[in-house]
């Protein structure tokens, strides 16, 4: 049964709102990719993106957020629609917290790791692309989300294993680097990888809300 009868312009704050955080995944993987190939201008035209993106998701969370406690919609699915909003819109933080960390602290990322980190990227980018259709969903059809999370949960467990394969190569295998150049390394590893992790939280607190609407 469908969620939205009479809150139609909700409905449609709902849908840019998860455009926008889909968008921003896309905008990552941009990002990433033109990092690793020194595309300056590119890179800082996807961070500047970014900025823009995360600046009217928290707009339209904010007015959904109003909406919902002003004019008293939907109040037995309100605060979890409020949760699954600010869940969400952690993913878009943290994106904007990534690109702005390569920006400012420029890691070297040696040719040897570019198909991995490339592949990390692709992988937590993709929980995020399968958690937008399960949310989507939830609103219309309930019963119907769990496939979507399941890939989320996929995607998360595969970009966790990527990591780790990355950071066994960092301290084991890439000799030429310095401790300061590896545990570098680490750290912007585990932040790429953060997105599935961010990801899988949208996708618990969402398994939770579609549970709760078919019992």
């Amino acid at each position: 049964m469908a969620l939205f009868k009479t809150t139609t312009q909700l409905k449609q704050n709902l849908d840019e709102f998860f455009d926008l955080i889909e968008e921003g995944a896309l905008v990552f993987k941009l990002g990433v990719n033109f990092y690793l190939d020194r595309e300056n201008n590119k890179f800082e035209g996807t961070l500047d993106k970014i900025m823009k993106l995360e600046a009217k998701a928290d707009k339209i969370r904010s007015e959904v957020e109003n909406r919902l406690y002003t004019k008293s919609l939907l109040p037995q699915f309100r605060g979890d629609l409020v949760d699954l909003m600010d869940k969400s819109d952690d993913i878009i933080d943290s994106i904007k917290a990534t690109l702005s960390q390569f920006d400012v602290e420029i890691p070297f990322v040696p040719a040897e790791l570019h198909s991995d980190i490339r592949l990390l990227t692709e992988l937590s980018v993709s929980s995020v692309e399968h958690l937008i259709p399960a949310a989507r969903r939830y609103f219309r059809d309930p019963m119907g989300v769990r496939d979507e999370i399941n890939k989320v949960y996929f995607y998360e467990k595969e970009a966790d294993k990527v990591a780790n394969d990355i950071k066994r190569r960092i301290f084991k295998e890439l000799d030429s680097l310095k401790l300061s150049e590896k545990i570098h390394l680490r750290y912007f590893t585990l932040h790429i990888e953060n997105l599935s992790d961010v990801a899988e939280d949208a996708a618990n607190k969402l398994s939770i809300m579609s549970i709760k609407r078919t019992i």
